[in-house]
């Protein structure tokens, strides 16, 4: 574990103790992890598991262009801090964090990227990979607001661009894929004068389509808004039902559903409908409220769900299947070694033959005479042999290792976990021998370890339960008082 990484859990745990000490021994647990998952190198040095969760509660605005993302964000935070308009005036994800400093301070994306205590650490590699060259133009794509907003102590809020026919489509949807993997609360906009399928194809086969089936589909809150607009032709109910079927058609037959606008910006209404929209928006606007007020709670819970699925990522997922691939590997090896030794030793008989040493073959070669002479040419021919085919066995080694590993890292790149690849190859390492199927780093002590973090979940559970739902208990578990800015 890198002194950075080992720096970050200390300073986290520290915070914790205060805050949250059912969490600060969820760290703990987490340290466990990253010792077996680095000796294995499934995690590189400056990995943890811990960090692939932000342990600050963060709310995600996603969605189409002109959705009213940002008009949301300022009315939710009762500051003009973003854009806003027709046109898709934020090109970046704005990252908003408490600051006691009544002015806005915007930084670069470059802080996000390199503080492992913020959502977005080291994401350029990510995008360097998904879009070589990208990566160094971090600054392009994130930034940071830090503003002065009671709602923000304690949390996180991240505005994005929308994406759709987006130039830089495909680094802007790696990033989303990040968000939303780190996110408590997802609110996913869409814009009510255009509830057409064709006007947000993106955002449904992006963040709807791929999000429904996921296991934290909770958290995704789906949001008309502007829907002030309807009013002007008295078809909510229409305009309601065209996006839902646009929701149905990519796989959303259920989930909260909200109709909203922001009141200060809305359109002039007919004073018969003006009372019947305003309530239905107050209504919903005060549960979306309610829903990211309370997402500490959540959060922790989520934390908690991290420990144990990383802890069954590595006995049920990466462990097996390394051991399926050393198997495969093994295999292969001994198949193309068996048939250099076929080639070899026929090369070796038909030799012997051509010298006369086998009974009844008078044969004699000139040769004969001089070898006889001189044993030692033979030995040495027989030596070069075995090198040569010592050589070629590990050339072999490493070459069937190379495309197995090449075939595991297509198959995880996307699932954003740990490196099975780079473990692979350091479980095929030339002194490691070819019959073993345990992956380097693993043994029995580590299984004890990670199977004693996954085993720890469900006190965890027990005591945020008696934290959250007994009424004589004081809620020690509350939101950090500051936001790092």
């Amino acid at each position: 574990m890198s002194q950075q990484t080992t720096t970050h859990l200390d300073d986290l745990q520290q915070r914790l103790k205060g805050e949250a000490p059912v969490l600060a021994d969820v760290v703990e647990r987490f340290r466990e992890l990253d010792r077996v998952a680095h000796a294995m190198q499934y995690l590189a040095p400056n990995e943890s598991f811990a960090g692939k969760i932000s342990w600050w509660p963060l709310v995600s605005v996603l969605g189409t262009f002109s959705a009213g993302k940002s008009s949301f964000i300022n009315d939710y935070l009762g500051l003009g801090v973003q854009r806003t308009g027709n046109q898709a005036v934020d090109d970046r994800f704005t990252v908003l964090t408490y600051s006691a400093d009544p002015d806005v301070r915007v930084l670069p994306g470059s802080a996000l990227d390199s503080d492992p205590r913020l959502p977005f650490y080291r994401i350029s590699e990510a995008i360097e990979r998904s879009v070589p060259g990208e990566g160094r133009r971090i600054d392009t794509y994130l930034q940071v607001k830090a503003c002065n907003s009671p709602r923000l102590r304690g949390k996180i809020l991240i505005d994005s661009p929308g994406f759709d026919a987006d130039a830089q489509r495909t680094s802007i949807l790696r990033i989303v894929d990040h968000i939303v993997d780190l996110s408590d609360l997802v609110l996913i906009m869409f814009d009510a004068r255009h509830p057409e399928p064709g006007a947000m194809r993106d955002t449904l086969q992006h963040l709807v389509g791929r999000t429904v089936a996921r296991a934290d589909a909770d958290k995704f809150l789906y949001v008309l808004n502007q829907i002030d607009t309807a009013a002007r032709q008295d078809n909510l109910e229409e305009v309601v039902a065209a996006w839902q079927r646009a929701l149905a058609q990519h796989g959303l037959t259920a989930g909260q559903y909200f109709y909203t606008f922001v009141p200060e910006l809305a359109v002039d209404m007919p004073e018969a409908l003006r009372g019947r929209y305003a309530a239905n928006n107050k209504v919903a606007r005060e549960a979306i409220i309610t829903r990211i007020d309370q997402i500490h709670v959540s959060r922790a819970y989520r934390i908690v769900k991290l420990l144990d699925q990383s802890a069954r990522q590595l006995l049920e997922g990466a462990v097996p299947e390394l051991r399926s691939a050393l198997g495969l590997w093994r295999r292969r090896v001994l198949w193309i070694d068996l048939g250099l030794l076929v080639v070899v030793g026929g090369g070796l008989l038909a030799a012997s033959v051509g010298l006369g040493y086998w009974n009844g073959l008078h044969f004699q070669p000139p040769w004969r005479a001089t070898l006889e002479a001189k044993p030692w040419l033979l030995w040495t021919v027989v030596a070069s042999a075995v090198v040569l085919v010592l050589l070629v066995h590990h050339l072999v080694r490493s070459a069937v290792a190379r495309a197995l590993a090449a075939k595991l890292r297509r198959g995880h790149e996307a699932q954003g976990s740990g490196d099975l690849a780079r473990a692979f190859l350091a479980s095929t390492r030339p002194l490691r021998p070819l019959w073993s199927d345990r992956p380097v780093g693993w043994g029995r002590r580590a299984e004890r370890r990670v199977a004693a973090a996954g085993a720890a979940t469900p006190g965890f559970v027990q005591q945020l339960n008696d934290l959250f739902a007994r009424p004589d208990a004081a809620p020690r578990l509350a939101h950090p008082t500051q936001s790092p800015s």
